[in-house]
């Protein structure tokens, strides 16, 4: 059962998305297809009959046998159907070529390198720069010819959304334009978003800040490419600055009128909305898919300030600040004024809350910003020590929470955590106890769902929803950041084990990442990398990832095909209109790039 739950869908994905030649079937023996470190367990999941017992050996390049041993018996795996046993090696094997040979079951070539995620670090990161919007992409800084392309939105101007909403409200628009050129575009779709923006732009700047000492290399001048390269400045820092830049030009300035959403919901009002920061710029319509973007002349607009984009934006440019400090102060002290009048803002005005009833762009909703008050008060009171914001993080519930929770954009409390404890501050010793006990309770907690999932994967037994895998690398920063402040071995291995799943170790045999294994993943839901749904447009470019499966949220027309008919885990298609399991976005690359650079970084003591 299991194996043909998993073959049936993928016959599916390729239909959908077109068959692929080169591409070898799915193996019932799953793993990491890009390889492994020397040191470390190497973990196969096996799809075999319930109680069934496998015998299997390793061999070298030569054909030597290396180790073989039996595998435990099988359990079951409810999410991706049938039964499965998971063989660990646990020696060190030198650097080169192996196949594991499972009796009755078949084979799994891999390999072993001292830096196998090295690689990822920078096709991750050059997503970002193929994201940027508001300048030429250019083939001397990507992988093929075909990726360059014109800007998109040069010299961007937006005025305020004028007309009626989804839920019947009249907008008033504003007489004014505001320059908005720059920062990335948000995923598949060609919005700029400051709520998810801003979730990535930390999730890059801490990967910078915890590399202090640690894997500096990959973060220095020159490691990527990038126009910028050569510059005096770490190349990463770069590419983040590119969204700062457009961040900063979202905050209203002193005097401005905003109009948002009177306490009702049923009409507007409008309020002096100094300081606070729109919540984006985006089409007022879906964009047609696929789109080039010298075709793209579709109305855009800004869209209402909200506090959680505000208090966001606060975090992200008090983090800069301190960043940037010793690189360029003006900039960092631009920064600083700027998180310190959003704060203040965000606190004059605590119940701006964003939803969908805009069409054309994501609504990043949430009504529940207790989460982004402790983490825009953490970042101010890290760099530059402000009372209100000491206040407001040690009286924040936050404080004293039993579980911090993976930083994601909805949730972003765990970034104060992680910026709390791998960042040098003067904050009080109690709260940094009581952060540090509560993130490695958490990540203990982690560690024993990873132990009882058929996959090993550190997430909870759940049906997987919209950008599951980006989750799951939000899981796997939690538990980088818990070896770095206990220098326990089991939390690496957890992060292992969640870009082991991403790379290839799951119920669909399939790297969710294009490029990289075997059987990666080609078809993505976007306007440009768009080959499969028109041969004029480039396929797209190595180091993007997959929002992957997602059974709970199947709304796009491929996944509604889908509906009761998958289990969980295999709720999951190679197809570019799967905009609901298979767009990509600049939140779930972020941790990709956290994860691989951690790992690139450290070792298994």
């Amino acid at each position: 059962m299991f194996r043909s739950c998993a073959v049936a869908a993928l016959a599916a994905g390729l239909m959908a998305g077109g068959a692929v030649a080169d591409e070898p079937p799915p193996s019932p023996i799953h793993a990491d297809q890009v390889g492994f470190e020397p040191v470390g367990t190497k973990v196969f999941v096996v799809g075999v009959d319930r109680g069934a017992t496998l015998r299997w050996s390793l061999r070298d390049s030569a054909g030597s046998v290396v180790t073989a041993g039996q595998a435990p018996p099988a359990r079951a795996a409810p999410q991706a159907g049938g039964a499965v046993t998971t063989i660990t090696i646990n020696r060190v094997l030198a650097p080169g070529s192996y196949t594991l040979d499972v009796a009755g079951v078949g084979t799994k070539p891999f390999t072993v390198s001292p830096r196998p995620f090295r690689p990822l670090f920078r096709d991750a990161m050059s997503f970002f720069y193929q994201q940027r919007a508001g300048v030429a992409i250019k083939s001397a800084f990507v992988p093929r010819a075909d990726l360059s392309r014109p800007a998109g939105h040069p010299d961007e101007t937006a005025s305020c959304f004028s007309g009626t909403d989804t839920r019947g409200v009249r907008w008033p628009g504003c007489a004014h334009s505001v320059r908005v050129a720059g920062g990335w575009y948000d995923a598949g779709d060609r919005g700029k978003y400051v709520v998810n923006g801003a979730i990535s732009v930390w999730t890059l700047l801490d990967a910078y800040e915890r590399a202090a000492g640690k894997g500096r290399d990959l973060m220095g001048d020159d490691a990527l490419s990038l126009p910028e390269a050569g510059n005096g400045v770490p190349d990463l820092l770069d590419e983040a600055r590119w969204e700062v830049e457009w961040m900063l030009r979202m905050q209203l300035p002193p005097g401005a009128q905003a109009a948002v959403l009177a306490a009702d919901g049923g009409q507007v009002r409008w309020i002096d909305g100094a300081g606070l920061v729109y919540n984006k710029v985006a089409d007022t319509v879906w964009a047609k898919l696929p789109l080039r973007v010298e075709d793209d002349h579709g109305v855009r607009a800004l869209y209402p300030p909200s506090t959680a984009a505000t208090l966001d934006f606060a975090a992200v440019t008090a983090q800069a600040a301190r960043v940037w400090r010793g690189i360029d102060p003006t900039f960092a002290d631009r920064c600083l004024l700027a998180a310190r009048r959003a704060f203040a803002a965000a606190t004059e005005h605590p119940d701006l809350f964003a939803d969908d009833r805009f069409t054309g762009s994501g609504g990043y909703g949430d009504r529940d910003v207790r989460d982004e008050r402790f983490w825009a008060a953490t970042e101010l009171a890290i760099t530059a020590g402000d009372q209100a914001a000491l206040d407001a993080m040690v009286h924040s519930p936050y404080a004293k929470a039993k579980a911090v929770p993976a930083p994601g954009w909805n949730m972003v409390a765990g970034a104060a955590t992680v910026s709390a404890l791998e960042v040098p501050n003067r904050l009080p010793r109690a709260f940094l106890a009581d952060q540090r006990r509560t993130l490695l309770s958490s990540a203990a907690r982690l560690v024993a769902e990873d132990a009882v999932q058929p996959y090993s994967i550190p997430a909870p037994p759940t049906p997987p929803t919209w950008g599951s895998n980006g989750a799951l690398l939000d899981n796997a920063i939690l538990l980088g950041a818990a070896f770095d402040v206990s220098g326990e071995p089991v939390f690496r291995s957890g992060s292992v084990d969640a870009i082991d799943y991403v790379l290839g170790r799951n119920p669909l045999d399939r790297s969710f990442v294009t490029g990289y294994g075997t059987r990666p993943m080609r078809h993505p839901h976007h306007r440009f990398w768009a080959n499969s749904l028109d041969p004029s447009f480039p396929a797209p470019p190595p180091g993007v990832l997959s929002g992957g499966p997602n059974s709970t949220v199947m709304t796009d027309p491929v996944a509604r095909a889908m509906a009761g008919r998958c289990l969980p885990q295999l709720c999951w298609t190679d197809d570019a209109r799967a905009y609901t399991q298979n767009e990509v976005a600049l939140n779930w690359n972020a941790p990709l790039v956290w994860v691989a650079a951690f790992l690139d970084s450290t070792r298994v003591r």
